[in-house]
This record gives C-alpha cells, sequence and structure tokens, in this order.
C-alpha cells in the first residue's frame, strides 16, 4: 500500500524507485571494487560516476516526507538535492493534495546543479502533472537559495553531505517557526554531518535521528 493515491504518479514513481535501486547496487558493486583496489575516490570521480544516477531518496523515507506535509498542511518547501525529480514528486503531490483539500496555493522550491538532471527532472514533473506547483532553480546552491520568499514550511536535504550545512544557513532565516527539516543519512555518516549538528544546535532546533536506513535526521525549528 502507498500514500500515494494518484495511479499515474505512483506508476512513475514505481518505476523511478526501480531504476534507483538498481543503480545503488551498481555503485556499491563500484565502491567495493574501488576499496579493493585501495583506490581513494576524488570528488571529481564521484560526481562524474554518479552523474546520471538517480540517488533518489529511498520509497519509505519519501512517503514519510509525504505524510509529514501532508499532517502539517506544507505549502512552502525547500528540497535541496532534486537529482531526476524522485523525491520532488512526493513533495510537490503533497502541496497539490493540501490545496485542493483546503484551497490556496503552494510551492515546491528545488535546486539542482547538473543540468542534465534537471532537464530529466522537469520531464517527470510535466509528465506527472505537477510542474505547477514545483520551482526548479539550476545551478550552485548558494546562488540559487539566496531569494527565497515568504516564509517556509519545510524543508528535505538530500545533498552531498559538505553542502547541507550551507543549504541550512541560507534556507534557516526563512524556516516559520514549527518548521520541519528532514536531512538523509545522518546516522550512517554521523562525523560527516558535525558542522551541520552544530548550526542545529546553535539556532534553536530540537532535533532527533528517526530508525529509517541510513539514519533520517527530523529537526523542528524553534524561534525564540
Amino acid at each position: 500500500m502507498t500514500v500515494i493515491h494518484d495511479p499515474e504518479l505512483e506508476c512513475l514513481l514505481t518505476g523511478l524507485h526501480a531504476r534507483s535501486d538498481e543503480q545503488v547496487a551498481a555503485m556499491r558493486s563500484y565502491d567495493a571494487e574501488r576499496a579493493k583496489e585501495a583506490h581513494i575516490l576524488t570528488e571529481d570521480e564521484v560526481k562524474a560516476f554518479r552523474s546520471d544516477k538517480l540517488v533518489a531518496l529511498d520509497r519509505n523515507k519519501a512517503e514519510f516526507c509525504y505524510q509529514l506535509c501532508r499532517a502539517t498542511n506544507a505549502r512552502r518547501i525547500v528540497e535541496v538535492g532534486t537529482s531526476y525529480g524522485v523525491s520532488t514528486l512526493y513533495l510537490a503531490a503533497a502541496v497539490r493534495d493540501n490545496v485542493d483539500a483546503a484551497g490556496g496555493d503552494g510551492v515546491v522550491i528545488g535546486t539542482e546543479y547538473e543540468p542534465s538532471k534537471a532537464s530529466a527532472a522537469r520531464a517527470h514533473f510535466e509528465q506527472a502533472g505537477l510542474s505547477r506547483f514545483i520551482d526548479l532553480r539550476e545551478g550552485d546552491l548558494r546562488e540559487t537559495l539566496k531569494h527565497i520568499n515568504g516564509p517556509m514550511d519545510f524543508m528535505l536535504v538530500d545533498i552531498w553531505i559538505a553542502m547541507a550545512r550551507p543549504a541550512l544557513e541560507l534556507v534557516n532565516p526563512y524556516l516559520k517557526s514549527g518548521a520541519i527539516v528532514v536531512c538523509d543519512n545522518t546516522e550512517q555518516y554521523r562525523g560527516d554531518y558535525a558542522d551541520y549538528f552544530e548550526f542545529l544546535g546553535a539556532n534553536g532546533f530540537r532535533t532527533m535521528t528517526l530508525p529509517f536506513d541510513g539514519g533520517l535526521e527530523l529537526s523542528m525549528r524553534c524561534w525564540p
């Protein structure tokens, strides 16, 4: 059973998740081979290998985000790390369903560095009929997230770990009191997220690590 009660969207998501799962297996094999060779990949090598990979948020995590956004009636959402747009579709579906239920409007602001991924994501948004709820910004997030209008209800962080804190720093001034921030793999890479956790602690967030695969950080913005 899925939380998405939209047969066409669910069909699209099922196919995208299947592709992502296959690629994750290939990526693990690739990493294992490099480990055998004692070859430490450079950042450029990693980017090159992953440039055509979906690297999608796990289905159960994406469905959890959908449920959170529905439960909190989230209308304004920021997603950091759109890739091929899989998790974006869940967030936009939540915004659409909130709007359908209670009127008004809403938007998911996404950001993606790779032009080819941004193009593929837009095609998926169009196929799902959700483009009107998505503002996908292409380029370096340190530029694309400089200007955000109005208070934000929800933020999803699924990006290179080194960019997680810079992204949160940019969006933080726009997060309303009670806004939720979700960040992926915070248990698996706990040490690498040290500066992200430092920022959470210094800026009034209440946070907990949920027991999803790799860990999923659920943080709430508590303004004084």
